[in-house]
C-alpha cells in the first residue's frame, strides 16, 4: 500500500449534499401527493376513480426519479445531477402558480420557489461540479 492509496477520500461537498437533500424532499413530496390522490380515489372521495388511481400512480412514479437522483448524488454519481436540476427547475413555475392562487398558498409557493432556487444553486455550485466530474484514477 502506498500513502496515496491509504489516504481517505475527500468529503462530499456541503452544496452537493444540500442539493441532494432538497431533491429527495421534493421527490418524497411528489410521492406523498400521489399516494394521497390514490387514497382519495379508493375511499370514494374522487368522482373519477380510475383516472385518479392512474394519476396518483404516475405522480408516485414521478416522485421516485428525484429520490433516485438524490441517492446517486450522495454517491457522487454524475447522472443524478440532470434529473435533480430538472426537478428543482420545475419547482419555479409551480411556485409561481401557487403564489398566484393567493391565500395560504402564497407562503407555500414562496417556500417551494426558494427550495427550487437553493437546490439549483447547490447543484450547479463549482464545488459540486468538481466532486461529480473529478477525474477518476485508475
Amino acid at each position: 500500500m502506498t500513502a496515496e492509496s491509504s489516504a481517505p477520500a475527500p468529503a462530499r461537498p456541503v452544496p452537493l449534499t444540500l442539493g441532494a437533500a432538497i431533491t429527495a424532499l421534493e421527490g418524497a413530496a411528489l410521492a406523498v401527493v400521489g399516494v394521497s390522490d390514490m387514497v382519495s380515489a379508493l375511499s370514494g372521495q374522487a368522482k373519477q376513480l380510475a383516472l385518479n388511481e392512474f394519476g396518483g400512480l404516475v405522480i408516485v412514479l414521478l416522485g421516485v426519479l428525484p429520490i433516485l437522483a438524490a441517492r446517486a448524488l450522495l454517491k457522487e454519481r454524475r447522472w443524478g445531477r440532470s434529473p435533480a436540476v430538472l426537478t428543482n427547475s420545475i419547482c419555479l413555475p409551480v411556485a409561481y402558480y401557487m403564489v398566484q392562487s393567493g391565500g395560504a398558498m402564497i407562503a407555500v409557493g414562496a417556500l417551494v420557489g426558494l427550495l427550487g432556487l437553493v437546490g439549483i444553486g447547490a447543484l450547479l455550485n463549482p464545488r459540486s461540479t468538481a466532486a461529480l466530474y473529478a477525474q477518476q484514477e485508475g
